[in-house]
């Protein structure tokens, strides 16, 4: 990469993106401020707060006295973040936004803009995350011409740029970055990666960005605001009511609105019930939803999984997976869940099977598995698929020893003389 002079930095509103921007021009660079409108706040009752956030990302960039420009996203996050997730909840799959967003919109249409609209030589967010790029202080070296030459030496060899945990580890969001393209990944710059939050903070105080920090730090999905999110995505898909199934006798203990919103784990609201009941399946060709008697349930237990095809970050899985198939890492598919030890299954489609050490709760078709090996995020699969739950497999083990026993039965009835 040549020397970067230029860097767009995504500015959301936040104390990260903002303490980004300052960090950035005090390192020299020139920096220019860029806030995404990525969904119409008109068509709402003004729970979204995206008019206010823009306001508070251009007060920062007069603070630092760096251009700032407003892009909409509107259409493209309609079509390519919030369609998509219409269609996996109309699968029964429990999507998520926030890495949709990250790959279609921060990655890619905000990536291109800030390239070839705005002439940047690369961009900057405020996630706390690091690139083996930062590690090497690529973004720090002097630029060096290569020699001219009519055409690019086709056996060149290009390094892969690779995705590492930033240093708060509690705020780690590599989880979030799991499926943005190399292409953008290299020309991208984390500058709070070494950083905690508290010190980000201190360092917004100091700066005097105090509009930013009086901000509640933004949770959840930014279209939904502070709304009941089963009422919000039943304006948008066609109810399918249903049964919700006992696991344990297969009775009906209730009815519910609509099983495309509820997710696997979550308590089942069911009127007249003594105790509490959680979803641990559903059924989508009948609309059943089972429900367990326990928020552990072995019913929810599952240590085996399958994604659509991989998306590995350098582009190519790993020398060691290709070379045996097989490879030991770790696995989340929730963001700060605790790391799980797990052996990975590379198949032909470029689809991983993913065995884990233990069973874990609420394995969620449509949730994102991302995979680590130490600190490097090697990216992630789409949860298509999951193995049997450990309720399934005491139910095989038990038909089967039911199964011994008859047998062993018959063979010590002694036969009647003949």
């Amino acid at each position: 990469m040549g020397l970067i002079r230029h860097v767009v930095c995504a500015m959301s509103g936040g104390v990260d993106s903002s303490v980004s921007a300052l960090l950035l021009k005090r390192r020299g660079y020139n920096v220019t401020g860029v806030f995404m409108k990525n969904w119409d706040s008109l068509d709402e009752t003004g729970v979204c707060t995206s008019e206010k956030d823009c306001e508070d990302a251009y007060r920062v960039c007069q603070t630092l006295n760096i251009p700032f420009h407003q892009v909409s996203y509107v259409k493209e996050y309609w079509h390519e973040v919030f369609s998509n997730l219409l269609k996996e909840y109309e699968k029964g799959r429990t999507p998520n936004p926030d890495i949709l967003c990250n790959k279609y919109i921060k990655f890619n249409h905000f990536y291109q803009y800030a390239i070839n609209s705005l002439g940047g030589d690369a961009i900057a967010t405020g996630h706390y995350a690091r690139t083996s790029q930062e590690d090497e202080d690529v973004f720090q070296q002097k630029y060096t011409a290569p020699p001219p030459t009519l055409f690019r030496d086709r056996f060149e060899i290009r390094n892969p740029v690779r995705l590492y945990k930033g240093a708060d580890l509690l705020k780690d969001q590599t989880f979030f970055l799991s499926q943005i393209s190399q292409d953008a990944l290299r020309q991208t710059m984390f500058p709070l990666n070494g950083l905690t939050k508290d010190f980000v903070k201190k360092i917004a105080a100091e700066a005097g960005f105090h509009h930013v920090l009086k901000k509640k730090e933004s949770m959840g999905i930014c279209f939904i605001g502070e709304r009941n999110f089963e009422q919000f995505i039943l304006e948008y898909l066609e109810p399918k009511p249903g049964n919700f199934v006992s696991i344990e006798d297969g009775k009906i203990v209730g009815k519910h609105k609509g099983w495309s919103t509820l997710t696997l784990g979550q308590r089942a609201r069911i009127g007249g019930q003594r105790h509490p009941l959680y979803v641990v399946d559903k059924d989508i060709t009948t609309g059943e939803v089972f429900v367990g008697p326990t928020a552990n349930h072995p019913a929810l237990f599952r240590d085996t999984l399958r994604t659509d095809r991989f998306h590995w970050i350098t582009v190519d899985p790993p020398a060691e997976l290709v070379r045996t198939q097989m490879m030991d890492c770790h696995f989340r598919f929730m963001h700060q869940m605790l790391l799980v030890p797990c052996t990975v299954t590379l198949n032909m489609d470029g689809s991983v099977w993913i065995m884990l050490s233990q069973p874990i709760r609420a394995l969620t078709p449509g949730q994102f598995a991302v995979l680590y090996k130490g600190d490097e995020c090697l990216g992630s699969g789409k949860i298509v698929s999951l193995g049997p739950s450990e309720h399934t497999l005491q139910q095989g083990r038990e038909r089967m020893a039911a199964a011994a026993t008859s047998r062993d039965k018959e063979q010590q009835t002694p036969k009647p003389a003949s």
